[in-house]
């Protein structure tokens, strides 16, 4: 075949392939389905690439190189021992007749009866977890979790270097806590602003997991404001509104830092959401920004200082969803309902009332109650502060000063009470005739201190004398416990019949 004939059946055929495109391309249907968007049909590589979609400006995935190396050096190692102790049991006293006849002081304090006075022995405890380096000075964060209770603490620096550590202060209610070393120009990190932190913000987690050496991993911001009922387990006024990532966590991370991708402190990791007690995809930092208020009212008067806005709410969680107009709750409104009001409390100086609904405080927006409690926690009795509320659906903004829990602006000092590390109130009439007695003292979520420590005493105990003596309020035990170092705590439980004693030592507890 010629050349020149080659060349026609080449042009031909190609004419022929650019007319059928042409044709097929002209007349054959649209894509059609659930791929279909009004007028506008998603080519075929949508899965891929969407012409228009391009996202400009976008910071390229950051390096954590840097951040790594400036908190590195400030998160510690902590290593705790407990001692082995003894404990007084919670064995009911079998009283004799002569007991009921001329009762227990005509016999005296040596006298127990079967079962009473007894002791047992707690074997001793190791652990671990990490801390913050927040001065150079050696001044530590931790959680209280990992400290309570501990005889012994030992802090081992990111050079290896091990130092006897001494606790400052502790805050069972943001499981928080300051302990110090002896030591001097040491590296520490830096405060961020825990407001800033933003879902889906890079964050690093620091720590000891594990008890392996520093270790860094990386995750996102996933939620804010977060509760999960872990520190509300142990006190009943506690704050939580956690900072949620996914930065794997482990135990012995506890204490430890989170920061941000310029090594900036954001939050100190505490919790991890784990039906087996490892690491299942979440983890829980308090944010700094309470951190922060926290740790300078220990380091200042070695307890906090809480400020209270003197209102009653409820979670909605806690309600069912049924009764959520009953009880004031609303779909359309972020904000917490006040559903009662203290009379001697700030939210009442400033005009508050049962049915409003709290926005915000100080411009800053409360749409959950973990939002609005830990605004409030960051702020002491005697500071003045804004509420933004609704009331019939009008907007509101009034100013007040926070007061503690007696009433007044007062600077709150440890008392004994605090030493015996548990929430007691003293029990109404209307209670105490229920229980077929006069008063006494409920104790109630026991954590660190004294009655943890040497008792096995329970939640729900009620407290009906100290050393002898009866006791009807808290100020008839704190008369009791100030003057008597040895002391015989007698009550019931509620559920369970018949007295029940208890043996503590203020001496071995904390001094005030």
């Amino acid at each position: 075949m010629k050349f020149r004939q080659i060349a026609a059946t080449v042009l031909i055929s190609a004419a022929t392939a650019l007319a059928s495109m042409f044709v097929y391309n002209k007349y054959q249907p649209r894509l059609a389905g659930p791929y279909q968007n009004g007028s506008n049909n998603i080519p075929v590589n949508y899965a891929s690439y969407m012409p228009g979609a391009e996202v400009k400006n976008v910071t390229p995935p950051t390096d954590f190189t840097q951040a790594a190396k400036i908190a590195t050096p400030g998160v510690v190692h902590i290593k705790t021992k407990i001692n082995p102790r003894e404990v007084s049991n919670n064995l009911q006293k079998k009283r004799s007749v002569l007991q009921d006849l001329f009762g227990d002081d005509f016999f005296g304090e040596e006298f127990q009866g079967e079962g009473g006075g007894r002791k047992y022995y707690v074997p001793g405890q190791m652990a671990s977890g990490s801390g913050v380096l927040i001065s150079d000075d050696g001044y530590i964060i931790t959680n209280n979790h990992v400290v309570d209770d501990a005889d012994e603490i030992a802090v081992t620096l990111n050079n290896y270097k091990t130092y006897k550590a001494k606790v400052v202060g502790t805050d069972p209610n943001t499981d928080l806590a300051v302990i110090k070393i002896d030591a001097k120009n040491l590296p520490y990190l830096l405060y961020g602003n825990s407001d800033e932190v933003e879902i889906g913000q890079w964050v690093l987690a620091v720590g000891y997991p594990l008890n392996l050496e520093t270790t860094v991993t990386a995750g996102i911001v996933s939620a804010k404001a977060r509760t999960i009922g872990i520190n509300k387990q142990v006190r009943r006024n506690a704050i939580e509104s956690f900072i949620q990532t996914d930065a794997a966590v482990n135990q012995g991370n506890s204490g430890g830092a989170l920061i941000n991708t310029a090594g900036e402190l954001v939050g100190i990791n505490s919790a991890i959401a784990s039906p087996t007690g490892a690491y299942a995809g979440y983890s829980y930092a308090i944010p700094v920004n309470l951190v922060k208020k926290v740790v300078n009212d220990l380091m200042k008067y070695g307890n906090v200082q809480r400020a209270y806005l003197g209102i009653l709410y409820q979670d909605p969680s806690s309600i069912p969803e049924e009764r959520w107009a009953d009880a004031g709750i609303r779909r359309d409104i972020n904000g917490v309902v006040v559903t009662g009001v203290t009379e001697s409390g700030a939210a009442s100086a400033a005009g508050i009332r049962k049915g409003d609904v709290i926005t915000g405080i100080n411009g800053i927006v409360t749409s959950s109650i973990p939002q609005m409690t830990e605004q409030i926690a960051r702020y002491k009795p005697g500071d003045k502060i804004s509420i933004n509320y609704l009331r019939d659906d009008k907007e509101y903004t009034t100013n007040t000063v926070l007061k503690n829990a007696d009433g007044n602006t007062e600077i709150v000092k440890s008392t004994v009470l605090d030493a015996l590390g548990a929430d007691m109130v003293a029990l109404d009439k209307t209670d105490a005739a229920k229980l077929g007695i006069r008063g006494g003292v409920y104790v109630d979520n026991i954590s660190s201190g004294i009655l943890k420590k040497q008792t096995n005493m329970k939640r729900s105990f009620i407290i009906l004398k100290a050393g002898g003596e009866p006791v009807a309020s808290l100020d008839d035990l704190k008369r009791v416990l100030a003057k008597q170092k040895k002391v015989q705590l007698e009550g019931v439980y509620p559920e369970m019949n018949g007295v029940y004693y208890y043996n503590i030592d203020l001496a071995n507890g904390e001094t005030f």
